[in-house]
């Protein structure tokens, strides 16, 4: 068969699909890839296999360029037979739907790996949810990421409970537990980086991997690191990620980031390197605001570090609470508290990374997550709108 995934942007292709893509192409399916144009395509479709085209597909509501990008899918989806359309991230799903609908595909999968508008007010979010109903009411199965996601979907009434799915325990492409394997990299390398870094060994290294925007915490992270750092000279707070204009961050924040000697910055990173900056770490912290299913968490847990993280959509389903990691308030006090246990308590963290690399290998290694997508392309979809 010929699956065609519909995105926005080539930097989620590694998180959402990566190395499902090869698995996928040498069980006999052909994969095939719309995305917004990048540079990092002609690499990537080397690196998985696939084939794709680049159509400009824009995060904001352009009547002109998102007809343009309609019929540019529908012209690729009959080109090349396609007989299943996944669409990821709100915008590509809502074209990919629309796209496979009017071509009349018979398995068309959206997967939700978030609900954007949980963060929205006013008419933005009446907009943000009304695309999420009509790209959900256009699928013939809809995957949330989470089982949290799944329940709010529920609430907010964004489609029928029988047309959504839940890949075991969540997320929509699992974790890769050789490469996320904290004996597993290579110690030479891995010193290359502590000294490029210019971290000491009895560093104590707080990291976060992500958008550094205000829905992830950011604010509040520097925050509390601030009061940390008046208390203990070795800590560190290491940002793995990007500064972006949307949801910027405030500019007074964005100064103390830059100015702090113990604030390391990295910019973008390639998926494929991202390892070696989680073995540099000795907790991982996510505050975020909302989530779909935070793969970061999960690739922490799995590289054996404790995690905080907040009792929001998503990341409520990534920690065993007191076993994995520890849940926090956006108050800032509080997140510096929790982090000073850690700190203090060195064994707790090994403690709680070593139970958080089980839960990983029980239940989200990329094969059972493959298998259960498998299942879905097996199943014989009706094509009437449900």
């Amino acid at each position: 068969m010929n699956i065609l995934h519909v995105v926005n942007i080539s930097f989620v292709i590694p998180y959402f699909l990566g190395g499902q893509l090869t698995y996928f192409r040498n069980k006999g399916y052909k994969e095939y890839i719309v995305c917004s144009p990048s540079d990092e395509l002609l690499v990537l479709s080397k690196k998985f296999q696939f084939d794709y085209r680049m159509i400009p597909i824009s995060r904001k509501i352009s009547l002109i360029s998102d007809l343009k990008a309609l019929i540019g899918i529908c012209s690729y989806i009959h080109k090349n037979e396609i007989n299943i359309v996944t669409g990821h991230t709100p915008k590509g799903a809502l074209l990919a739907m629309l796209a496979a609908y009017i071509i009349r595909i018979p398995i068309r999968i959206y997967f939700r790996h978030g609900l954007v508008y949980e963060t929205s007010r006013g008419l933005k979010r009446i907009l943000l949810i009304s695309m999420d109903r009509l790209a959900g009411k256009l699928s013939t199965k809809i995957v949330c990421v989470s089982p949290s996601v799944c329940q709010r979907s529920i609430e907010n009434g964004l489609n029928k409970a029988e047309k959504q799915t839940l890949l075991l325990k969540g997320t929509c492409n699992g974790i890769d537990i050789k490469r996320f394997n904290r004996y597993g990299i290579q110690h030479e390398v891995l010193l290359d980086l502590r000294e490029q870094l210019g971290f000491d060994d009895d560093d104590f290294v707080i990291g976060f991997t992500g958008r550094l925007v205000k829905d992830k915490g950011i604010i509040e992270l520097v925050e509390a690191f601030s009061i940390l750092q008046e208390k203990y000279s070795n800590i560190r707070l290491l940002l793995v990620g990007m500064l972006e204009e949307r949801d910027a961050l405030p500019k007074n924040i964005i100064e103390s980031i830059i100015k702090n000697p113990n604030i390391i910055t990295t910019g973008y990173i390639s998926n494929s390197f991202i390892e070696y900056y989680y073995a540099l770490m000795n907790i991982f912290i996510l505050l975020s605001y909302r989530e779909g299913f935070p793969t970061s968490v999960l690739e922490a847990s799995a590289m054996e570090l404790p995690v905080i993280t907040t009792r929001v959509t998503g990341c409520i389903d990534s920690i065993i609470e007191n076993r994995t990691g520890v849940f926090v308030s956006h108050n800032v006090q509080e997140i510096s508290s929790i982090i000073e246990r850690f700190y203090i308590n060195r064994q707790l963290g090994v403690v709680y990374g070593k139970n958080g690399r089980s839960l990983v290998e029980q239940n989200f290694r990329q094969e059972l997550i493959w298998n259960e997508i498998e299942k879905l392309y097996r199943i014989k979809s009706e094509v009437d709108i449900q």
